[in-house]
């Protein structure tokens, strides 16, 4: 690799390219590009504002085109789709993978599909039209159909000699799928026991008839788990009649993995998870105004009870200073339980029969944290207004609140989830409204009750 590209960070490698954008050095662009992975020039382009992608687009060498923009997120792929040329595109298009095919295809106009369909070979043409023909985020549209397939009844020396007949294996090949005559799966040879065992044994003798197998249909969240827990590298994609479609490799996951982090992480901002870090501002304005507004219909909502006690506020000034931390040690302590939570659905971790020991523990969690907080909150408001009424009705407020926030950081997630609802989208925004509205009820209608 280019001494630029393998002693510099990331980071450093953007203000290095920045630069040379910058001073158009055109010959030194081509020449890191050129030794950069397809992934890091993808998040090169990623991170350049619209004019700065497009001229490092033009340097990026034709032999990679394909890889690149397979590595980009939609959203910032459009903006360079959107500016190449017909046959360019067509010719990137055809330098990618089956699956990475599929899923550019799927943000192109119905007739520039058709178009490329009709410029592929026909046995190309018939593995990516059957890719496409599987649901989005399933086995069947991830899946790569490069796969080594063999028979059992052969010997390992017939299989060592065919395999020399190669120029080179698929990527992350540590076995080779056995099929029987009607190409359903049967098992699978690991390559180290193909060189290990003798090599007149027959294949039969020496495969794994018990390894892992992915229904076409699986959905990608079970797939990326069932990699994390067998420490697998690669997994054949069969049909339900057992036929073998292809293969899901460890890179695969590995890009699963990270689109769920970047996914959980955005939508839990109420962003998509496809959203271009240098979109344009009127798009991106436009995105985010949505839950600008949801949230500021729940501030209304909480500025509402907290208006139905004015007098009391009028009348003890301490109230309205000491407010504020009832609803946010509620929110805090509920954003902690709701965060577990919504990890633990992701995981798969929570089921009919631990939700209610789960709900219990995160009550007593809540009661526990509560009671500690609660006494230091009282002591510090004695000791700050010295009125003993107020010290205990902030110290059972807060107690109800953060009970209350960690009861909704179980309950809305699972909630939402039955509902069809994403947690990670709009379970913030619940809590906030909910610890909010029932920390200052329980703070104020306490006030009102017992101190006026």
């Amino acid at each position: 690799m280019n001494e630029v590209t393998q002693d510099h960070t990331p980071k450093e490698l953007l203000n290095i390219v920045v630069e040379d954008i910058k001073t158009d050095s055109q010959n030194d662009l081509k020449n890191k590009l050129h030794d950069c992975q397809p992934a890091e020039t993808a998040n090169l382009l990623e991170s350049m504002p619209p004019t700065e992608r497009q001229i490092l687009w033009e340097s990026v060498p034709e032999e990679h085109e394909g890889d690149v923009l397979a590595h980009m997120h939609n959203e910032a792929r459009a903006t360079i789709i959107d500016k190449m040329e017909q046959d360019d595109l067509i010719a990137a298009v055809n330098l990618m993978e089956v699956a990475d095919q599929a899923e550019v295809l799927e943000d192109l106009s119905s007739d520039f599909t058709e178009l490329i369909l009709n410029t592929l070979d026909d046995d190309h043409r018939q593995r990516l039209e059957k890719v496409l023909n599987f649901e989005a985020d399933t086995a069947g549209r991830l899946m790569s159909t490069d796969v080594i397939s063999i028979r059992q009844n052969v010997s390992l020396s017939v299989v060592l000699r065919w395999l020399r007949h190669h120029s080179s294996l698929p990527s992350h090949t540590d076995a080779l799928m056995v099929i029987d005559d009607e190409n359903r799966y049967i098992g699978k040879l690991n390559l180290s026991d193909l060189v290990t065992n003798n090599k007149d044994e027959i294949v039969a003798n020496v495969m794994q008839t018990n390894a892992d197998t992915i229904k076409v249909d699986t959905k990608v969240n079970d797939i990326a788990n069932l990699f994390e827990r067998r420490d697998l590298i690669s997994v054949p994609v069969i049909e339900k009649d057992g036929h073998l479609l292809g293969r899901i490799t460890i890179d695969d996951v590995v890009d699963i993995i990270r689109e769920q982090a970047d996914e959980t992480l955005l939508k839990s901002a109420g962003l998509k998870e496809e959203e271009d870090l240098f979109a344009p501002i009127i798009p991106s304005a436009k995105r985010r105004a949505f839950w600008l507004g949801i949230n500021l219909i729940t501030v209304f909502l909480a500025a509402w009870v907290i208006g139905q006690f004015e007098e009391v506020l009028e009348k003890i000034v301490a109230l309205a200073v000491l407010m504020p931390i009832v609803a946010s040690m509620g929110g805090i302590a509920g954003s902690q339980t709701l965060t577990l939570t919504i990890r633990g659905l992701a995981l798969d971790q929570i089921a009919r029969s631990n939700i209610r020991w789960l709900t219990i523990k995160e009550i007593l969690v809540g009661l526990l944290n509560g009671l500690a907080w609660a006494i230091i909150v009282a002591i510090v408001s004695y000791l700050w207004f010295e009125n003993e009424g107020v010290s205990l009705i902030i110290a059972t407020a807060m107690i109800l609140n953060l009970l209350a926030g960690s009861l909704s950081g179980v309950a809305i997630p699972l909630i939402l989830k039955k509902i069809g609802i994403d947690p990670a989208l709009a379970g913030a925004v619940i809590l906030t409204t909910i610890t909010d509205v029932i920390g200052f009820l329980s703070f104020l209608g306490l006030a009102s009750l017992f101190l006026i």
